[in-house]
């Protein structure tokens, strides 16, 4: 049973259980409390009573020992006025000899039979029952000169057991008025609370539905809860936009790689079907192949240093650079492959002037930078290269003179395979991922990146990273 009970709870919804539960613990402290408060006023006034009685037999007992010396029967039988004067509603006074034989009894509207009489030695309390009516008995000897015996004092409890049952109804009534009122304060509660989990719920139900681009509804509490449907939309708004850059590389590199594969598949079908037999036929089959095959290469490397720059955290491999010296020897390097370009270098650094950098990474935005710059200068053949330390930051910047790009298209400049001109970055072995690495690479190094152009003038590209405070 209890095992099906708890199973049954298990399955219920957070909002139902967190109703029953605190329905649960206020019903539990509300009995525990109310029993406690019952037994005290029962005890209260049973205690009352019992000192009430008492009162009146030390009355009594007064009485009788002011007249010790002359008390005998018929003086004790005398005595009946003075006790009808002090007797109590629905009270009970005799008086027995010795033999446990009642000399007199004095009645307000409770029989004498109801209880039998019976001699005492000592003062003592007895609870008895007669039929429905609760009695309460207190039994007190006399001892004088010439008369022993027992004064018997009986009360009705009916008041007492009506106080009592009153004041256990109140008290069951107000217990299940706390129980209903807790537990539709539960339910609100519950309801308040779960209500950003609740939006939470549907939003994810929507997403599976709609798409990515649902959020929670924001709300103006600052609670945990609030807090966690913030932090949601946080996480939904990188998750989105992490697809769609997903889904905008699967497209790119799909319609890169087919342009070469479609290619090379045109060449080998022209050298199956007239290039066996024909030299001047198969040796251009043969270039345009390995043109395209260098080229899927350069996509397939391009694509691979991108992933690398995206997850290598090389925080070991970080050196203080001379960044002087170490721009030179790269510009010396490039310049060596391209003989008909002409590089000049404008470097404002001091000695003291050091950055903190991982040098191959540097090394590589600067090859890709320069290599842009040699591709789409035109028929200008100069790249300008200068260097300075302005506000605790090394700037490096790289300028062509070539055919420049739109101003509308340079916020997208450093999305992967993003090309300004597709047809003429083609021909000239462009992919678009090269400033995509640059821009992630300076990033890890602490540093940004800015491009300035102007349509048929040319691009400046300026590097900046932060300079060290101190140098070894």
């Amino acid at each position: 049973m209890m095992k099906t009970l708890c199973a049954l709870l298990s399955k219920l919804p957070i909002k139902w259980k967190i109703m029953l539960w605190s329905t649960g613990i206020m019903c539990i402290l509300f009995a525990v409390y109310n029993a406690a408060q019952f037994i005290t006023l029962g005890q209260w006034l049973n205690n009352q009573e019992r000192v009430s009685m008492q009162k009146s037999m030390a009355q009594i007992q007064e009485y009788y020992q002011e007249k010790k010396t002359v008390l005998d029967v018929d003086q004790v039988r005398n005595s009946k006025s003075y006790l009808e004067k002090i007797i109590e509603r629905r009270q009970l006074i005799r008086i027995l000899d010795q033999n446990g034989l009642q000399i007199i009894a004095v009645s307000n509207r409770l029989p004498d039979d109801w209880v039998p009489p019976e001699e005492s030695y000592q003062s003592l309390f007895i609870s008895v029952w007669h039929d429905n009516e609760h009695l309460l008995v207190l039994r007190s000897p006399i001892h004088t000169d010439h008369f022993q015996g027992t004064v018997e004092i009986v009360n009705n409890l009916e008041t007492l057991d009506q106080i009592s049952n009153i004041i256990l109804v109140v008290m069951v009534i107000a217990g299940l008025g706390a129980i209903f009122f807790s537990g539709f304060g539960g339910f609100l509660l519950s309801k308040q609370l779960l209500h950003p989990i609740q939006s939470l719920v549907e939003t994810i139900q929507n997403i599976k539905v709609k798409g990515l681009q649902e959020r929670v509804r924001p709300m103006n509490n600052n609670d945990e809860l609030s807090r966690l449907a913030h932090h949601f939309n946080d996480m939904m708004d990188q998750l989105e936009t992490s697809f769609q850059q997903q889904k905008q590389f699967v497209e790119d590199a799909s319609h890169e790689l087919r342009t070469p594969l479609a290619i090379m598949k045109g060449h080998l079908s022209l050298l199956k079907r007239w290039g066996k037999n024909d030299p001047q036929v198969l040796e251009v089959s043969l270039d345009a192949a390995i043109q395209e095959f260098q080229r899927m290469e350069g996509i397939v490397q391009e694509l691979l240093e991108l992933t690398r720059s995206e997850s290598d955290h090389p925080e070991a491999l970080i050196e203080i650079v001379k960044p002087s010296a170490f721009v030179q020897q790269c510009v010396e390097r490039f310049s060596s492959a391209h003989p008909n370009m002409v590089f000049e270098t404008d470097l404002h650094f001091t000695e003291s002037d050091a950055i903190e950098v991982v040098p191959y990474q540097l090394e590589q935005v600067l090859v890709i930078l320069l290599d842009n710059a040699v591709k789409y200068s035109a028929d200008n053949n100069v790249v300008r290269i200068n260097g300075m330390k302005q506000n605790h930051f090394v700037k490096i910047r790289v300028t062509d003179s070539g055919i420049g790009i739109p101003s509308d298209e340079l916020p997208y400049v450093f999305d992967r395979f993003y090309r300004v001109d597709k047809a003429r970055s083609r021909e000239g072995g462009g992919t678009g991922i090269g400033l995509a690495i640059a821009k992630r690479l300076v990033e890890r190094n602490r540093g940004k990146i800015t491009i300035m152009s102007k349509e048929h003038y040319g691009t400046t590209v300026t590097v900046s990273i932060p300079a060290c405070s101190k140098t070894e």
